[in-house]
C-alpha cells in the first residue's frame, strides 16, 4: 500500500475505508527513572487539531493544550503504564513493545487499522503499519505522542513532591548532566531503573565496588 509522505497517512486509510485509524506511541524509552508510558488514539474522519505535531517538537504548553482538545475530540484513547521494576525485570524493548501493544487493545472502539512510530507490532492481528518518524507523519501517532509526553510528565512532577532532591520536574527523569550528577551524589531512588547504566554504576558506588 502506497500512503505516500507528510501528514496524509490517515487520509489515505480513510480512502481506503479503513475509518478507525489508531495511532499508538511512547514516552519515557530512554529515561533513568520512573514508568514507560504508552498511548493510543483514534480520531475522527477528516479532524484538523490546530498545532498538531510530534510531541518533542512542542512547548509544555503546548502540549497541555493539545492534550486536552485531542482527549476531548478523540473516537477513542487510552494510555498504559510499565513501571520500572517491569522494565528492569524484563528489557526495555520487550516492555516498550508490551505497552505499546496494550495501548491499542485497552481502546474503548476496536481500530481497522494500527499505526505505530518506528516499532512493528507482530501481536497485533489487526492490519498495522509500522512509521519511520510516525510521530512527524501521522495525525494520529502524533497525538498518542502528546497523550503520552503530558502524562508522564504529570507523574514525574509528583514524583518529584516524594523525591525533591532529584528534580523530576525539572528534567523529567531523563539522562541528562543534571539528573546523573543527582544520581552520583544521592544515590538511586525506588524509581530509578537499576538496569540502566548510569544507575546501576551508581548502586556499585554505594556498595563500594
Amino acid at each position: 500500500m502506497n500512503l505516500g509522505t507528510g501528514l496524509t497517512f490517515e487520509g489515505r486509510l480513510w480512502e481506503s475505508g479503513f475509518y478507525l485509524v489508531a495511532g499508538v506511541d511512547e514516552a519515557g524509552r530512554g529515561a533513568l527513572a520512573g514508568p514507560l508510558i504508552a498511548a493510543a488514539a483514534i480520531l475522527p474522519k477528516g479532524c484538523e487539531l490546530a498545532g498538531l505535531d510530534d510531541s518533542k517538537l512542542l512547548t509544555p504548553a503546548s502540549r497541555e493544550r493539545l492534550y486536552g482538545e485531542i482527549t476531548a475530540t478523540a473516537v477513542a484513547w487510552s494510555v498504559v503504564g510499565v513501571e520500572h521494576e517491569e522494565i528492569d525485570r524484563h528489557g526495555l524493548q520487550r516492555a516498550n513493545l508490551v505497552a505499546l501493544e496494550r495501548s491499542i487493545e485497552d481502546l474503548s472502539v476496536e481500530p481497522d487499522f494500527v499505526l505505530s512510530d518506528a516499532f512493528p507490532l507482530r501481536n497485533l492481528e489487526k492490519p498495522r503499519l509500522a512509521v519511520i518518524k510516525g510521530d512527524q507523519l501521522s495525525l494520529t501517532v502524533a497525538a498518542a505522542s502528546i497523550i503520552a509526553k503530558v502524562t508522564r510528565d504529570r507523574i514525574m512532577v509528583d514524583y518529584h513532591q516524594l523525591y525533591p532532591v532529584y528534580r523530576f520536574d525539572e528534567h523529567k527523569g531523563y539522562s541528562t548532566p543534571l539528573h546523573k550528577s543527582l544520581i552520583r551524589e544521592h544515590g538511586p531512588c525506588p524509581i530509578h531503573r537499576r538496569s540502566f547504566a548510569p544507575v546501576s554504576e551508581a548502586c556499585q558506588l554505594e556498595m563500594g565496588y
